[in-house]
C-alpha cells in the first residue's frame, strides 16, 4: 500500500545525499507519484522508493532507471553514484558486471552445473548415490522433476562424474529438433562413423543404437564394455521436434537399447515434470517408466544449507549465519526454486565484503526471486536502444510458447540470429556476449538458449514481450521453420509461402526477421509478383482475343459479375482473417478483461463465424467471469457491501472512499463518493443496518458517514487519531458500537449519537497489529501482529472493556489477514508465510489451529468467508484470489484460482447472497466476480467420470479422490453441491444414472460396482455393493429400459447384469476379451453393445439374448487403445475416440460390417471420450490436450469441426451432453468439472446481458481496423 515518504534521518553523508538529490530530481519532475515512475522504470514501487529512502545504496541500475523516469542526466548520475560507493566502499572495478575478477565465482547462477562444475555441486549426495545405484540395478532411469528443481545438474554434475570416475563411457545429449541425428553426431564422433550414414540406419532400425553404443564403449576401453547414454531436457522431443516419426523412433531406439539383455547400454532421461503426461502416450516409454522414475523434489533443509554454505567453504568464504537463515526459509519447500537461489548466491557473491556473503549484500541484489530480474534488468539498461530492439527479438526468439503447459526455453543455431534488424554480425554478438555474460543465456561456438525457465517466469519485461501478441510470435515461430524447409529443400518454388499465409508473414516487423527468413519472404513475395504478373498478362491475352470475338456489351457485363464475386470472396477472406485475429486476441484478454473478451469473440463471430469465433465465444464463460468497476485512477486498498447488498465501498489510494450501486453486480455505478480522507484509505465498514460507513485511513483518522442515502452523504463524525495507521474497523451488532484497531492500540466507541461519538475503551496491544476481525456478535475481535500470533480478545456487553483472551502462534510470518465464519466457531488468517492458516475458536478463550491452506506464492493480503460459511477466499500479493471449499468433512480440497489481476489483490469481500466477490488491486482496478464460477470444485483429485440424470436436474462427478459428488443444476450458471458419496477405496472410473433417474452406479478401481438410491425427495443413500468381478471397473452403463447394467473393466472382460431390481442385481453373462476395457455403451434400441478396449479396437456385441450374447465385429483401424465409443441417437452411427490421438466415426447400417466414414484428427494428445448430442447433430470429444472438441455432423458420414472448447488447465478425461442438449459437462485432471453452453445464440445473448462497457470505437478500430464500427450489443 503507497504510504508517504519517510523523512531522510538527520546527518549528512555519501548515502543522504544520493537519496536527498533523488527527492530532489523526483520534485524538478512535478512529484509524480511511485507507481507512474514504476510503470516507466519497470521497476516496483517498493525498490524505487527505497532507492531514495537513505536506508541503504541502491544499485546503479536502479538509481539510472529513477533517474530515466524523472528526466534527468544519466551521466551525471552515474558519476555522482560511483562517488558514493566507492566512498562507502560498496564499489570497486572489480564488481562491475562488465570487469571480471579474475576469481572463479562458486555458484553456477541461473544456468545449470556442468560436469566441469562438480567441485562446486553440493546438497544432492544422497539423490546421486541412489540414482547411481538405481542404474547399476536396471537399465533404464528417468529423472523426473519440475523446472527448476535440479534434474540437468544432479545429471550433469553429479551422476556424469561419478560414472567417468568408475571408468564408464558416457555419452551426454539433449535430443533437440532432430533427436537421432543428434544421436548420430554425438555417437558417431566417438565411433569413428560418419552422422550422415549411421542418421539413416538408426531411422531405418532403432536397434541399431544400442549395437552403436557398445561399439563405443568397446571403442573407449570401459570396464565390461559398458556405456550410459544421458539425456537431458528429454522433454524438448515434444517441444521441438515436429516429425513424429523420428520422435517415435528416438524412444523406441532409447528402450531397445536398454532392454537388449545382450547390449551393454544403460539408459538416463531427465524429463520435466509438466511433461510426464505426454511421455505416456508412448506404449514402450510407458513400459520402461514403470519402475524406472527418480523423482527430484524440494530440498531437505540439510541439503540446502549444504548447497549454500560448501561451495561458498570451497572457495575460502563464509556465510553469515542470517543469510542462510533467510535463504533456506524462502527456498524449503519450494521444487523450482534451484535456479533463482543459485542465481542470488552469486549476485550476494559479486557484491561479498571481503570472505563473508552478507544478508545486506543478498538483499541489495534483489532477494531470491528480485535478483533474477534485477540482474536481466540490469543487463536490459545497459544496452543502447538499438542493442534492447535486438536484445528483444532474441530473447522472443530463445523461447517457446506453451500449448497447455508453460512457456519453455528453445535453444537456436547462431546463425539463425544472423542479421537481425539488418545488423552486422558484431550487433548481435555484442548482446549475445553481454547476456551471457551476465548468465541469462548459455553460448557455444554453434548454438545459444536462455539460461534457464526462471528467466521467463522472474523477468517481467521477457513476460511482456511475450504476452504482447502471442499471434505474431507463432506467426514467426511457423516462419523460421517454412525458411529452413526451404532452404533444406534447395529452394523449392513449392516451398514458399502463398495466400493468407504470405500475408500473415509479410505483416510481421521485417526488423525482426533473420536474414534466411528474409530471403524466403523476398523468394515468396517474388514468386507471388510473377504469378501475379503472369496472371495480368494472360488476363490482358484474354480481353484481346474476347474483344475480337464478342460483343463488348457482353464482355464487360461477364467482367463485371466475375469481378463482384471475385470482391465478395476476397471480402469473405479479409473478414475471416480479421474475425481469427480478433478471436485470438480475445482469448489472450480472457483473464484480464473479461467485458472486452466476450464482446471481441462476439464480434468476430458476427464478423466472419469461422471455428476460431465459434471456439473464443463458446469458452468466453468457460474461466472465471468479472466485471471491472469503472473509472479507476488509484489502487484499491479497501472494498466492503452493504448488509442488503445494494451498495458497494471501496477505498483507493489517492485517499477517496466511493459508493457504487451494486444492485446489478454486472452494471455497477458509482453513486457518491466522499471528500478525500488524510492518507490513502486502509479499511472501510458498513454498520448491520446499512446505515452507517466507517473509514480508516494511512494517517490514523477514521471518519464516520450517514449513508442512509448513498448518493448523498452526510459526515457524522471524525474520530481523533490513535497509535498509527488505521488496520481494521467492526461495529457491533446493532451498529450503536465501533471497534477500532490501529497499529498500537485497540478502542471502542459508543455511537448512540453519531455526531458526538464517546470512547469506551482503549487497549494498547503488545505487538503491533497487521490485521483484525470482529466477530458478528460483536463480542470477540481477533488481532494479527508483526510477532506472527493471532490474539483472541472480548469485549464486555457494554463495550468498555476489552480483555486478552488468548494468543497462539502458527504462521512463520506476519499475520496480515484475518476472518471469522459468519457462525463464529471458525477464524481464517494469512500471512507473509504465503499461507491461509484455519482456527477452531469454539472453546473457551482458545484458538486451536486446525487447518493450514497452501496454493499461494506470495504474502496473503486478505481473507473472507461466504455467508453460508461454506467457501473461504484468499487474496495476495501474487495476483491471485483463490476459493477454498471448507464446509465439508476432512481437509478442503483444491482451491478455484481467480486471476486476471495484474498487481498484487489487498482486498475482498463477499456480497449478503454470496453470488459476487468483490477484489480491490494495486492494479488500479476493482472486479466483481460471478460466483460459484463455471468450475465445480470440492474433489480433492482428478474428475474421471460426469453424467447427468435423465431430468438434467442432476450431475454426477466420480473422481480420482475415491468419492462421488452430486450436483444440482436447477440454475446451470451456478451449480450447487449436494451430497457427498464416500464408500470406494480406489479411484471412481465411471457413474451412470438409471434411465428412470431414481439410481446410480458408480464403478471403482476397487473392484467394486456401487447402487445407490438418488429419489428426488431424499438424501442420496447406498443400496448395494457389488463385487465386478472384471478387475478394476473402469467403465458401467445402463441399457436405455434400465434392466441390464453392463460393467467393463481392467481384466478385459464385459459382464451384465440384471438390474431389474437395483437393490439385488444378478450375474447374466461374460463377454471375454484379450485387453482392458475402459468403456462401454448401449446402442438407444438396447440391442448392441459396443466395448472400447486397450488392443486398439472396439468390438459389437448382440445383447438382446441377455444371457447369450454374440460377438458381431472388430473395428480395428486404430493404432492406440480405445478410450471411448458412444452411439448416435438414431443408432446408425458410432463414435471411438482413441489414444492414437484421433476420432474415428463408423457407419452401422450393416452391424456386422461396420465401415470406417471419418478420420478426424489434429489432436496433441488422446481422445479420452466421446459423446453425441440428443439431437444427433453434434459431437463432442474431450482430450488429454486440455481441450474440448464440437463437431457438426454432415450428409454421407462426416464431420466438420465448429469450435475447440478450451477453460481446463490439464488433461479432459470425460464428457457428457444434458438430456436436453442446452448443457456439456466436462471433467479434468485439474480437479474439477465445467458446464459448457455449445449454442452460439444463447452465449451471445449472455454476452450482451452481461458485459460491460461496452465495446467503444477507439477499441474496435485497435482490432478491427479495416471494419466499419458494429458494436456486437
Amino acid at each position: 500500500m503507497p504510504r508517504r515518504e519517510r523523512p531522510l534521518d538527520a546527518g549528512d553523508g555519501p548515502l543522504r545525499e544520493l537519496a536527498a538529490g533523488l527527492r530532489h530530481l523526483r520534485q524538478k519532475a512535478g512529484n509524480p507519484p511511485y507507481r507512474r515512475l514504476a510503470e516507466q522504470a519497470h521497476y516496483s514501487i517498493s525498490t524505487l522508493s527505497s532507492a531514495a529512502s537513505g536506508q541503504r545504496l541502491p544499485t546503479l541500475a536502479v538509481t539510472l532507471a529513477y533517474v530515466r523516469a524523472c528526466d534527468g542526466d544519466v551521466e551525471e548520475w552515474e558519476r555522482r553514484w560511483r562517488e558514493a560507493a566507492e566512498r562507502l566502499g560498496e564499489w570497486h572495478p572489480a564488481l562491475d558486471p562488465e570487469d571480471e575478477s579474475g576469481t572463479p565465482p562458486p555458484y553456477a547462477g541461473l544456468r545449470s552445473f556442468r560436469e566441469q562444475d562438480t567441485e562446486w555441486f553440493f546438497g544432492r549426495e544422497r539423490l546421486v548415490e541412489e540414482l547411481a545405484e538405481r542404474l547399476e540395478r536396471q537399465r533404464f532411469v528417468v529423472v523426473i522433476g519440475a523446472s527448476g528443481s535440479g534434474k540437468s545438474s544432479l545429471l550433469r554434475a553429479g551422476l556424469v562424474p561419478r560414472l567417468r570416475a568408475a571408468a564408464t563411457t558416457v555419452v551426454v545429449l539433449t535430443p533437440g529438433p532432430r533427436p537421432l541425428e543428434e544421436c548420430a553426431v554425438r555417437l558417431g564422433a566417438l565411433a569413428g562413423v560418419a552422422p550422415g550414414g549411421l542418421y539413416e540406419e538408426l531411422r531405418r532400425d532403432p536397434a541399431n543404437l544400442g549395437r552403436l553404443v557398445r561399439q563405443v564403449a568397446v571403442r573407449s576401453g570401459a570396464v565390461d564394455d559398458e556405456a550410459v547414454l544421458v539425456v537431458d531436457q528429454f522433454e524438448e522431443i515434444f517441444t521441438l521436434c515436429p516429425d513424429d516419426v523420428e520422435r517415435d523412433r528416438f524412444v523406441e531406439a532409447l528402450v531397445t537399447a536398454a532392454s537388449d539383455e545382450g547390449g551393454r547400454c544403460r539408459v538416463a532421461l531427465g524429463v520435466r515434470a509438466d511433461f510426464y503426461a505426454h511421455c505416456t502416450h508412448s506404449s514402450p516409454l510407458v513400459e520402461a517408466m514403470r519402475d524406472a522414475q527418480v523423482p527430484v523434489g524440494p530440498m531437505s533443509l540439510d541439503e540446502l544449507r549444504r548447497a549454500v554454505v560448501r561451495p561458498a567453504q570451497q572457495a575460502g568464504l563464509t556465510v553469515e549465519g542470517a543469510l542462510l537463515a533467510s535463504l533456506t526459509a524462502q527456498a524449503h519447500g519450494q521444487a523450482g526454486v534451484l535456479p533463482l537461489l543459485s542465481h542470488a548466491l552469486l549476485q550476494t557473491w559479486r557484491r561479498r565484503r571481503g570472505n563473508a556473503l552478507t544478508l545486506g549484500a543478498f538483499e541489495a541484489a534483489g532477494g531470491l526471486e528480485g535478483g533474477l530480474a534485477r540482474t536481466a534488468e540490469e543487463f536490459y539498461q545497459r544496452l543502447d536502444p538499438e542493442q534492447r530492439k535486438l536484445a528483444r527479438r532474441v530473447f522472443v526468439r530463445l523461447t517457446a510458447l506453451g500449448e497447455g503447459t508453460e512457456d519453455t526455453r528453445r535453444p537456436a543455431r547462431l546463425e539463425e540470429l544472423e542479421g537481425l534488424a539488418g545488423s552486422a554480425g558484431g550487433g548481435t554478438d555484442a548482446v549475445l556476449d553481454r547476456a551471457a555474460g551476465a548468465r541469462l543465456l548459455t553460448l557455444d561456438h554453434e548454438r545459444v538458449e536462455l539460461a534457464h525457465e526462471a528467466l521467463i517466469r522472474c523477468w517481467p519485461r521477457l513476460h511482456g514481450w511475450l504476452t504482447e501478441d502471442r499471434e505474431a510470435i507463432r506467426t514467426l515461430r511457423q516462419l523460421t521453420g517454412a525458411a529452413e524447409t526451404w532452404e533444406a529443400l534447395g529452394g523449392d518454388p513449392g516451398a514458399l509461402y502463398r495466400g493468407t499465409r504470405l500475408d500473415m508473414a509479410v505483416a510481421l516487423d521485417r526488423a525482426s526477421l533473420s536474414v534466411k527468413e528474409r530471403e524466403f519472404l523476398d523468394a515468396s513475395l517474388a514468386a507471388r509478383a510473377a504469378e501475379r504478373a503472369a496472371a495480368r498478362q494472360r488476363a490482358r491475352l484474354r480481353r484481346g482475343a474476347v474483344a475480337l470475338l464478342t460483343v463488348l456489351l457482353v464482355l464487360a457485363s461477364t467482367t463485371a459479375v466475375f469481378a463482384v464475386r471475385a470482391q465478395r470472396a476476397a471480402d469473405r477472406q479479409r473478414d475471416a482473417a480479421s474475425s481469427q485475429r480478433a478471436a485470438e486476441k480475445a482469448a489472450a484478454l480472457r483473464a484480464t478483461s473479461p467485458a472486452l473478451a466476450a464482446q471481441l469473440s462476439l464480434a468476430a463471430y458476427r464478423l466472419s463465424p469461422t471455428p476460431e469465433a465459434r471456439s473464443s465465444l463458446l469458452s468466453t464463460f468457460a474461466t472465471p467471469y468479472a466485471t471491472q468497476l469503472p473509472g479507476r485512477a488509484s489502487a484499491v486498498t479497501a472494498v466492503a457491501f452493504s448488509a442488503d447488498g445494494r451498495v458497494l465501498t471501496t477505498g483507493d489510494s489517492d485517499r477517496t472512499v466511493r459508493l457504487w450501486r451494486a444492485t446489478d453486480p454486472h452494471r455497477p455505478r458509482e453513486l457518491s463518493a466522499l471528500p478525500r480522507l488524510s492518507g490513502p484509505v486502509r479499511t472501510v465498514v458498513v454498520s448491520p443496518d446499512s446505515r452507517l460507513l466507517a473509514a480508516g485511513d494511512e494517517a490514523g483518522t477514521v471518519g464516520v458517514w450517514d449513508i442512509d442515502d448513498p448518493r448523498r452523504p452526510r459526515l457524522a463524525a471524525r474520530l481523533p487519531a490513535g497509535g498509527g495507521p488505521a488496520v481494521g474497523l467492526g461495529f457491533g451488532p446493532g451498529g450503536r458500537v465501533l471497534a477500532e484497531a490501529t497499529r498500537g492500540e485497540i478502542r471502542v466507541w459508543l455511537l448512540s449519537d453519531p455526531r458526538r461519538p464517546r470512547a469506551l475503551a482503549t487497549r494498547r496491544v503488545p505487538a503491533p497489529v497487521t490485521a483484525v476481525a470482529f466477530r458478528r456478535d460483536g463480542r470477540v475481535l481477533a488481532t494479527g501482529h508483526t510477532d506472527r500470533t493471532v490474539r483472541l480478545w472480548e469485549v464486555s456487553a457494554s463495550g468498555d472493556r476489552l480483555r486478552e483472551l488468548s494468543a497462539a502462534a502458527g504462521h512463520t510470518g506476519e499475520v496480515k489477514a484475518l476472518a471469522f465464519a459468519r457462525d463464529g466457531r471458525t477464524l481464517a488468517s494469512g500471512g507473509t508465510d504465503f499461507t491461509v492458516r484455519l482456527w477452531d475458536v469454539t472453546g473457551p478463550g482458545r484458538a486451536r489451529e486446525t487447518e493450514r491452506l497452501t496454493g499461494h506464492t506470495d504474502a496473503v493480503n486478505a481473507v473472507g468467508f461466504s455467508p453460508d460459511g461454506r467457501t473461504l477466499a484468499s487474496a495476495a500479493v501474487d495476483g491471485t484470489v483463490r476459493r477454498w471449499e471448507v464446509s465439508g468433512p476432512g481437509p478442503a480440497g483444491a482451491p478455484a484460482v481467480l486471476t486476471g489481476h495484474t498487481g498484487s489483490v489487498g482486498s475482498l469481500a463477499f456480497s449478503p447472497d454470496g453470488r459476487t466477490l468483490a477484489t480491490g488491486s494495486e492494479d488500479q482496478t476493482a472486479r466483481l466476480w460471478d460466483l460459484p464460477g463455471p468450475a465445480m470444485t470440492g474433489h480433492s483429485s482428478s474428475v474421471y467420470s460426469v453424467a447427468f440424470s435423465p431430468d438434467g436436474r442432476l450431475l454426477a462427478t466420480g473422481s480420482y479422490d475415491r468419492s462421488v459428488r452430486l450436483w444440482s443444476l436447477t440454475d446451470t450458471r451456478r451449480p450447487r453441491r449436494l451430497d457427498l458419496l464416500p464408500g470406494h477405496t480406489g479411484p471412481v472410473n465411471s457413474v451412470v444414472f438409471r434411465p428412470d433417474g431414481r439410481a446410480l452406479a458408480s464403478g471403482s478401481a476397487d473392484g467394486m460396482l456401487r447402487l445407490w438410491s438418488v429419489a428426488p425427495a431424499s438424501r442420496a443413500r447406498l443400496l448395494r455393493t457389488v463385487p465386478g468381478r472384471v478387475g478394476h471397473v473402469n467403465s458401467v452403463a445402463f441399457s436405455p429400459d434400465g434392466r441390464t447394467l453392463a460393467t467393463g473393466g481392467e481384466g478385459g472382460r464385459v459382464r451384465l447384469w440384471d438390474a431389474t431390481d437395483v437393490r439385488s442385481p444378478r450375474p447374466l453373462a461374460a463377454m471375454p476379451g484379450s485387453a482392458a476395457v475402459d468403456s462401454v455403451a448401449f446402442s438407444p434400441d438396447g440391442r448392441t453393445l459396443a466395448v472400447a478396449a486397450r488392443n486398439s479396437t472396439a468390438v459389437l456385441w448382440d445383447v438382446a439374448g441377455r444371457r447369450r450374447p454374440a460377438r458381431l465385429a472388430v473395428l480395428a483401424r486404430h493404432t492406440g487403445a480405445v478410450k471411448s465409443v458412444a452411439f448416435s441417437p438414431d443408432g446408425r452411427t458410432l463414435a471411438t475416440g482413441s489414444e492414437d490421438r484421433t476420432l474415428r466415426l463408423w457407419d452401422l447400417t450393416d452391424l456386422r460390417r461396420p465401415v470406417s466414414r471419418a478420420r478426424l484428427a489434429g489432436y496433441t494428445d488422446g481422445v479420452m471420450s466421446v459423446a453425441f448430442a440428443p439431437g444427433g447433430r453434434t459431437l463432442a470429444a474431450a482430450s488429454s490436450d486440455h481441450t474440448v472438441r464440437l463437431y457438426g455432423l454432415t450428409g454421407g458420414g462426416g464431420a466438420r469441426e465448429l469450435a475447440l472448447l478450451t477453460g481446463h488447465t490439464k488433461p479432459v478425461d470425460t464428457l457428457a451432453f444434458s438430456p436436453d442438449g442446452r448443457t456439456l459437462a466436462s471433467g479434468s485432471e485439474d480437479w474439477t468439472a465445467l458446464l459448457w453452453d455449445p449454442d452460439v445464440g444463447r452465449v451471445a445473448t449472455r454476452v450482451c446481458d452481461t458485459a460491460d462497457p461496452a465495446l467503444t470505437r477507439a477499441e474496435w478500430r485497435q482490432y478491427f481496423a479495416q471494419q466499419r464500427y458494429r458494436p456486437p450489443c
